[in-house]
Parts: C-alpha cells; sequence; structure tokens
C-alpha cells in the first residue's frame, strides 16, 4: 500500500482458521510465448497537484526495466464507485488468458477512508476494461489494501490477499477466495508475525519454496515457506530498503531468468528502486545501477505482468507511445534534463513543476535530419545555446536561433546504446551538463564523454 508511515489502527473481528493455498509468481505465470511486460500504476506529483490522478494507468516495456506510459501517461479507466479513485493496482492474467485488475478502493491520501471492498476490471487484451464492479471482502471497520490474486490451483479458486487491521491493533496479510471475483468467501489470515505488515507480495513454486514480501518497518523484506499454508512462513534474509520503501512486486526476467524486486518511497511521486537476484532462496538482493531502469512519469505502487509481443504491439497501437520524452543523464542517472528559471540543467527525479522535464524531440530547426527540444511547459520555447550555455528561448525564427537549436542525434559517446547530441551551427561542441548545467563544449576525456550521454526515454 502506498500509505503514509504513520498507519491507521482499528479492529478486526470475526477471522476464522486459516487453510492452504497455492499461489503463483507475484506477477501471475508467465505463458510460454510472453516476451514483454505491462505495468500498472497511479500517478500522484510532488504537491499531489497537477500530474496526479488515482484512475488505473498502463505502461508496457520489452525489457521489464524501462518502460513507455500508454495514453499520454494518461488513465485509461477510473472508477465510478466506492471512493471514485484507486491505488495499488494489480495485473493478473487469468488462467483463460484474460486479464483481471485489482486495486484499492481509495482516491488520494485519507488513510482514515475504511473500504471494506476493492476495485475490479475484466480485460481480454488490456485495450478495454469491461466489468467494472467492487468486490467485498470483509464485513470489519478497516481497510482492505495493496490487493493481489493468485491461483489456487490445489482449490481451484483464486486467492485474493490484502492488508488489514486484525483485532491487535497491527496491519496482517488476510486472504479470501473466489472463482469468478465477483463474490468471495469469507476472509481468513494468511501471515501474521506479529507486527504491523503490509503490501503482501508472492513469488511460489521456485525451487521448492514459496516466498512471500512485503513491507516491515520502511524496508522490503521476506518470508517462505515449503508449503503455502497460512501461518507456516518464516521471515528470513536480509530486508532492502532506499529510505522508506514500500509497496515490493518480484518479476522474473523472461531473458535471464534472474528476479527483480521492485519498490518505491511512500512519499507523493515516490522514487522505483529496483534489486536483482539470480536465488530467491540465498535471500540477498544487489541494487540495480539506475541506468539501467526508469519507471514511467510520475508512477506509484505498480503491478506488473508478462504479455506476448502481439499484446505489446497492439497496446501500443491502440494507446500510442507519448509525444514527449524525458532525457536521463548517463552518469548521473538519477537525474534528467529539465529547464528552471529559462535555464538547461539537469536535476533529480522527481522534478517539479514535473512537466519542466518533457521535451518534444521535433525536426531541427535548422536541418530536419537533427533535433531541437521544444519545451512541454513552455511549448513556444526550445533548448538553444547562448555563449556555449543552454537556455529556453521563445523561438524569434531567426537562422541563428534555429542553428542555435538544433543538433544533430549520435550514437551515445559513452554507451552506443545511450545517445549523444552535436551541436549543428558547432560542430566540434556536444550537448553535456557541467555542475548540473547544461552547455555544448569539446568532447575528449571520458567524463566529458559520460556528461555528453543521455537516454532519451519516458
Amino acid at each position: 500500500m502506498s500509505a503514509h508511515p504513520h498507519l491507521s489502527r482499528r479492529g478486526l473481528l470475526g477471522m476464522t482458521a486459516a487453510v492452504p493455498l497455492a499461489l503463483t509468481l507475484g506477477a501471475g505465470t508467465a505463458h510460454a510465448a510472453d516476451s514483454a511486460y505491462a505495468m500498472v500504476y497511479f500517478t500522484e506529483s510532488t504537491n499531489l497537484g497537477d500530474g496526479t490522478d488515482y484512475g488505473l494507468h498502463l505502461a508496457v516495456s520489452p525489457d521489464g526495466l524501462n518502460w513507455t506510459p500508454l495514453n499520454q501517461n494518461n488513465p485509461l479507466v477510473t472508477p465510478t464507485a466506492g471512493a471514485l479513485g484507486l491505488r495499488d493496482p494489480f495485473l493478473m492474467r487469468k488462467q483463460d488468458g484474460t486479464f483481471v485488475v485489482l486495486a484499492t478502493d481509495l482516491k488520494g491520501t485519507d488513510w482514515g477512508y475504511n473500504s471494506q471492498y476493492i476495485h475490479v476490471w475484466d480485460s481480454a487484451d488490456l485495450r478495454t476494461f469491461t466489468g467494472y464492479r467492487r468486490l467485498k471482502l470483509h464485513d470489519m471497520t478497516t481497510h482492505s489494501w495493496a490487493p493481489e490474486a493468485f491461483w489456487d490451483a490445489g482449490r481451484g479458486l483464486y486467492a485474493i490477499i490484502y492488508s488489514s487491521v486484525n483485532a491487535s491493533g497491527h496491519n496482517v496479510i488476510m486472504v479470501n477466495y473466489t472463482s469468478d471475483f465477483v463474490t468471495a468467501s469469507a476472509p481468513q489470515v494468511f501471515f501474521d508475525p506479529g507486527y504491523d505488515v503490509i503490501d503482501g507480495d508472492m513469488a511460489v513454486g521456485v525451487n521448492g519454496y514459496n516466498y512471500l514480501y512485503y513491507k516491515k518497518n520502511q524496508t522490503l523484506v521476506s518470508a517462505r515457506s515449503t508449503s503455502l499454508a497460512p501461518g507456516s512462513f518464516t521471515e528470513y534474509g536480509a530486508g532492502v530498503a532506499h529510505g522508506g520503501t514500500e509497496a515490493p512486486t518480484v518479476v522474473r526476467s523472461l531473458a535471464s531468468g534472474n528476479f527483480w524486486l521492485w519498490g518505491d518511497t511512500y512519499t507523493p511521486n515516490g522514487v522505483f528502486y529496483a534489486w536483482q537476484s539470480s536465488s530467491l532462496a540465498s535471500g540477498t538482493w544487489a541494487a540495480l545501477d539506475q541506468r539501467s531502469y526508469t519507471q514511467p512519469l510520475n508512477s506509484k505502487h505498480c503491478g506488473i505482468a508478462t504479455i506476448t509481443t502481439a499484446e505489446y504491439d497492439n497496446l501500443l497501437a491502440k494507446w500510442g507511445a507519448p509525444a514527449w520524452n524525458r532525457l536521463k543523464s548517463y552518469n548521473f542517472p538519477a537525474r534528467y534534463v529539465r529547464h528552471s528559471n529559462y535555464g538547461g540543467r539537469i536535476d533529480e527525479y522527481p522534478i517539479e513543476p514535473y512537466r519542466d522535464s518533457q521535451w518534444a524531440l521535433v525536426p531541427g530547426l535548422a536541418d530536419s535530419s537533427g533535433v531541437s527540444f521544444r519545451s512541454v511547459s513552455h511549448p513556444t520555447r526550445y533548448l538553444r545555446h547562448y555563449d556555449y550555455a543552454l537556455r529556453l528561448d521563445v523561438n524569434d525564427g531567426t537562422s541563428t536561433f534555429a542553428g542555435d537549436a538544433t543538433f544533430h542525434r549520435t550514437a551515445g559517446l559513452a554507451d552506443a546504446s545511450w545517445a549523444s547530441f552535436r551541436s549543428y551551427n558547432n560542430p566540434t561542441r556536444y550537448l553535456r551538463h557541467a555542475n548540473y548545467v547544461l552547455r555544448i563544449d569539446p568532447v575528449s576525456t571520458a567524463t566529458d564523454r559520460q556528461d555528453a550521454t543521455f537516454r532519451v526515454g519516458y
């Protein structure tokens, strides 16, 4: 649950004994043909203003690390009942090959709002969402946070886990069972270690073990069991965090078989961090270099599922890639190109206002084979160099301005899979940062090449 660190405390009554269940990997079982990834999320900006939307957002990725937001990073659907907003969406492919989306019934940060329901949508292909409804999970005066679902082959039912508060006053992981996500069985306790835990995410049947990941004391920790009996899980391994971290999402790489553990900070406009492990049994994770992954802009508390190449292509065809880009620094990958007081620089994400880091890459004003950077927030202004410094100016229509605002994109000087930008009218100079400020300079050293290399993404 992407939530305030101080959680509400309400009594939970009428729980029955837990029973065994069988689960699949948190994001659903990958089909043999799956070759790409889909992510669901909601958005929050740092001031909970522009860029905040509690509808269902969708992004796709060919590698599971760098994401393309669909529909211009606008929601595809929004709840029409309950709190009229969602948090913590989860995506799973069902046994019949179609998808189901679950989400917390909560809009914004009203942590005192207690819903007995979760939001549910069906989707055949993630291009349309049908059958919107709320599913009631309990009759208790507490919340139903961060729902996820798994197929229990032994029962022939789906299991839904979520966070609620027990009679002792702390959050536990609950479970209900359903065949159709329309009605569900009575709630049972799935995991209660005796302290506050939320945001349960499962990886099941990995070399004889089943794994539960969750948030404990602002840290992502894990428990495991050789069975799937509720109450059988034992905490193990070292936790991971980057500041206050929540919303664990475990994903298996389709390319390498390694596992990624995603988490994000609980502040508005939380920053996603990712760790990697070749063995869940080891209980150890290595932080991924931020060069290797980029979260969708303003995204919070994601759910990830694997999809086919055809589904990936069809989603892009249906919803389209954004009409804007962000440029990530190669050697400061937490920083992105932005303008501030009409000066060009790189600043650490999240950036406020976030639109100052969005750019329309248009044909070069002086040479259409090149590129010019038009500001999204100030669409009459372009990045141009003046006395070798980059600044955001209004296009005055002169040939000088056009030349100053035009660059030729090349293979990245520090990494050919990234990009560098050579000045059109000063062709011995490249766009680079120095002390976080953008300028054009000759490039000769390894540091220069890194300063002049950027990832063009979203």
